[in-house]
């Protein structure tokens, strides 16, 4: 006989048992290539911070004074333990302030 638990004694499908769990699995390390953002090419338009699916393009409050003098309040990093690198960030940034370069280990 099987220890393999019975279909009924399975917990339902897509019901979280324990919230907040996800944070213990850091997903950086699926990545292959990577996002840099240009602070100084980068306009604030939150499109990055909007379209990244894990959450993982931090909008911090921060002031930044670019080289051609332009100041402003917030500043955009990359959480790289929960960046996977697809991409989509850089895909979406109308200035091509975001480089994926490959991940050195």
């Amino acid at each position: 006989m099987s220890d393999l638990p019975k279909w009924y004694e399975l917990p339902p499908g897509g019901i979280i048992l324990e919230p907040g769990s996800s944070l213990r699995n850091k997903t950086g390390s699926w990545r292959v290539i990577k996002p840099i953002i240009d602070q100084d090419k980068c306009v604030r338009c939150r499109l990055c911070f909007l379209y990244c699916p894990d959450a993982a393009i931090l909008e911090v409050d921060e002031e930044y004074t670019t080289k051609a003098g332009r100041k402003y309040t917030v500043t955009y990093k990359v959480n790289y333990d929960y960046c996977k690198g697809c991409g989509i960030c850089a895909n979406e940034c109308p200035v091509k302030a975001i480089e994926m370069v490959p991940e050195v280990a």
